[in-house]
């Protein structure tokens, strides 16, 4: 029986949460969430690595990688087939600065 999943820190939630690409009618909807959306903007946009990334989001730094493949990968879908991008759901919690 597998490991129930830990909740994951994140330092606040995403101010815009749908994206469309513009001039197609999306079919498909590519879910994004909200613990993914704090690893691309720790790793990609903070430039932090994925020890410092885990450590802010109190997982391993091997989960860390697996939503970071998650993650870009459904990036790369609302980018290359024009999915239409939600970011929404998933097992977080606001880190209000005490443990």
């Amino acid at each position: 029986m597998p490991r129930r999943q830990r909740c994951r820190r994140i330092c606040k939630e995403p101010i815009f949460r749908e994206f469309f690409t513009a001039g197609t009618e999306a079919v498909d909807t590519v879910i994004l969430t909200v613990d993914e959306y704090e690893v691309i903007r720790l790793v990609d946009f903070e430039k932090k690595t994925h020890e410092q990334c885990a450590q802010s989001m109190n997982v391993s730094r091997t989960t860390v990688t697996e939503i970071y493949e998650k993650a870009r990968y459904k990036l790369s879908e609302h980018i290359i087939n024009g999915k239409h991008l939600l970011i929404t759901g998933g097992n977080y919690r606001i880190y209000d600065g005490v443990l």
